[in-house]
């Protein structure tokens, strides 16, 4: 009867045992999907799930609108270096010698093509190409180069481009949110942020026959990278606060720090160089080191921080106002001066004529001047560059409007004569239209001298003459 009864219970367990192992079988077996659409499955098993509505990203650390709004005015630029020998069969030379390259980035600034970039970006480049954020591109010309804040102003010819609007870069301050946006390694449009960790940073590498240049960097730790160099720091509502220019590195990459060309002076160089073709710098005249709590000691100042003049030119603007050596500045035009690279950015926010006071402390007292700046020539005058109408034997003149509807044309130059030289042996004839120096387009004369200006070697000149024959001419410029 027990016998029976285990037989049974040993039976019946079995029995459930494989009716179980049937069921999970089943239940977990790998029939395959039974849906076409991973989305939609997703969307099926999530139904009923709600997002957590109870974070939001903090405005200050929003980045996507101020990305979005900024890198489409940021741009590529691409340079070309080639020895340009034409002497020898200019055309097949011009396009059998690929020239070397490099690259940057660069900021739109206005809806019709102006770009500021550094000048180490396009220096001794034979050409220079602009690639829009959707890979547009253009021929640039360069309008001007600032050597003692490694600045320089590109011109492209389009309307309605979208640019990056000036910002107050006297009213950003150390911890605030910072974008970077630029091309490094050639990676079109690269959006990075940080903080700015200091101000007025001169790190010395700037350098200038005169001894002129001025270092004011805004410091970040915003990640740059060789490619980054001429490219945008703005602030969080997207304007433009720096021109992103060094690094400091040991490697050649980025380590920790960026540092960018301040916005303040940004839009006094591009200024001066749009409308006069240079920099026209304001100089008080003078030699100056910081001071520092050891030189505060050894010549008993009453201050640790300033500016010591360590020596006044003759008939400077310094000494004309009574500043003597020894002196000690603290304040221009009413904003505090606590180290050589404050004094040097606020100073050459100004031109030759301008009027700026300086207050300083000598033999313990505080005492304010006005001090009439002057350019490097010792005069007050601004200088604007000469426009050549006659280029090495060759005479131009301006296209009347008229003639410029009747070509159909939004600029040139009109060939008037052609001596003996080069223009002539290169085939130049009388009334040919200059239309396009190395693809550049030519708008008029000052436009075309501004372009010759920065040539080097050979260039192609295209453009046609007045029965419509087109004509390209191959230069040893």
């Amino acid at each position: 009867m027990k016998r029976s009864i285990l037989i049974i219970v040993v039976a019946l367990a079995a029995c459930i045992g494989g009716v179980v192992g049937a069921i999970v079988t089943i239940r977990f077996m790998d029939v395959g999907p039974s849906y076409n659409s991973i989305e939609a499955r997703q969307q099926s098993v999530l139904t009923g799930y709600t997002t957590d509505t109870v974070y939001r990203v903090p405005k200050e650390l929003n980045f996507l609108n101020t990305s979005k709004r900024v890198t489409p005015a940021v741009v590529h630029i691409r340079t070309s270096y080639g020895p340009g020998d034409f002497s020898v069969n200019p055309l097949d030379y011009y396009f059998d010698h690929p020239p070397s390259r490099s690259s940057g980035s660069g900021v739109i600034v206005s809806d019709d093509g102006y770009i500021v970039t550094n000048n180490h970006v396009i220096e001794d480049a034979s050409n220079i190409e602009i690639v829009m954020n959707n890979n547009q591109r253009y021929y640039a010309k360069l309008v001007g180069t600032d050597l003692t804040t490694d600045l320089a102003l590109l011109k492209i010819r389009a309307k309605g481009l979208p640019f990056v609007r000036y910002g107050d870069s006297d009213a950003i301050y150390p911890g605030e949110w910072v974008l970077a946006v630029g091309n490094p390694f050639d990676l079109n449009s690269t959006v990075t942020a940080g903080i700015v960790s200091a101000k007025a940073r001169n790190i010395g590498i700037l350098r200038d026959r005169s001894n002129l240049q001025v270092e004011a960097f805004i410091q970040t730790d915003a990640a740059v990278n060789p490619g980054n160099s001429g490219g945008a720091l703005v602030n969080m509502s997207g304007e433009l606060i720096g021109i992103n220019t060094a690094i400091a590195t040991s490697s050649g990459s980025f380590q920790g720090y960026s540092f960018a060309i301040p916005v303040s002076l940004v839009k006094k160089v591009m200024d001066d160089l749009l409308e006069f073709g240079q920099v026209q710098r304001g100089l008080l005249g003078i030699q100056i080191t910081d001071v520092n709590a050891t030189v505060a000691e050894e010549l008993g100042l009453t201050v640790n921080q300033g500016v010591l003049v360590n020596g006044v030119a003759g008939g400077s603007a310094a000494e004309q106002a009574g500043i003597e050596r020894g002196d000690v500045i603290i304040g221009i035009e009413g904003h505090t001066v606590t180290s050589v690279s404050e004094l040097q950015e606020w100073v050459a926010r100004n031109r030759p004529g301008k009027q700026i006071w300086v207050t300083y402390i000598r033999n313990g007292k505080s005492a304010e001047v006005k001090a009439k700046l002057k350019n490097s020539s010792g005069n007050e005058t601004v200088e604007k560059r000469e426009i050549k109408y006659e280029l090495s034997g060759l005479t131009v003149e301006e296209i009347p409007y008229k003639d410029l509807v009747k070509y159909q044309l939004e600029g040139g130059v009109r060939v008037k004569t052609v001596g003996s030289g080069k223009w002539k042996d290169a085939g130049f004839r009388e009334n040919f239209v200059i239309a396009y120096i190395d693809k550049i387009p030519v708008d008029n004369v000052e436009d075309l001298n501004r372009i010759l200006e920065f040539k080097k070697g050979g260039i192609l000149v295209e453009g046609f003459y007045p029965d419509g024959v087109k004509g390209t001419y191959g230069v040893e410029w």
